[in-house]
């Protein structure tokens, strides 16, 4: 059993908590109060940054001395909205919400995974007709051998995951939330996820 955080408490971030729940972890789903968001990392192993990208970077920098020492798990993407309310452009091209977070918080492991999918994959990925893909991005090995096995309890089998590399990888995966807008104005908001065939 891992002690987890989830910030933020919308679709994905109460999607994840309920999820890891009922996977035997002891979870707790805040807001984005400080005060609470603090209380919940400081007690944590593992903390789920499920917060809207574009004020992740300053929120999480506000804790640092509570995710001193923890795993940072982002499935944010950083982006602003179009006149839809759709993805239309990343707020970091060239580097990544991952990077910046992972060099703002250097005491911090930061692992990038599950933000190439809408939500309801995350932890469904089984009701998918072809397998999807998930990916990992992240410089500490033991943080991602534990994000890896907090896929395997979301229901990822070990042949869907795939270990990019460091940190620099999330640049690829966060720039994959530009297919999405089109993706959903061509066949409507259904579930989908990236897969690699092979």
């Amino acid at each position: 059993m891992t002690t987890i955080a989830v910030l933020g408490n919308g679709r994905v971030g109460g999607n994840l908590a309920r999820a890891l729940l009922r996977a035997g972890h002891q979870v707790t789903a805040v807001d984005r109060e400080p005060g609470a968001a603090a209380d919940a990392a400081r007690a944590a192993d593992v903390v789920i940054n499920a917060t809207p990208g574009a004020g992740s970077l300053e929120r999480l920098t506000d804790l640092r001395e509570e995710l001193r020492g923890k795993i940072l798990v982002d499935v944010s993407n950083a982006t602003t909205d179009g006149p839809d309310g759709l993805p239309a452009d990343l707020i970091h091209p060239g580097s990544s919400l991952a990077e910046l977070l992972q060099e703002a918080l250097p005491d911090t492991s930061v692992v990038k995974t599950l933000n190439t999918m809408l939500f309801p994959v995350m932890t469904a990925p089984a009701s998918l007709a072809q397998a999807p893909t998930v990916f990992l991005s992240g410089e500490d090995q033991q943080a991602k051998r534990t994000v890896h096995a907090l896929l395997t309890d979301l229901g990822w089998q070990p042949e869907w995951i795939t270990d990019l590399g460091g940190i620099r990888t999330a640049r690829a995966t966060e720039a994959a939330i530009l297919f999405v807008p089109h993706v959903i104005r061509s066949s409507g908001f259904a579930p989908f996820a990236i897969s690699i065939s092979r």
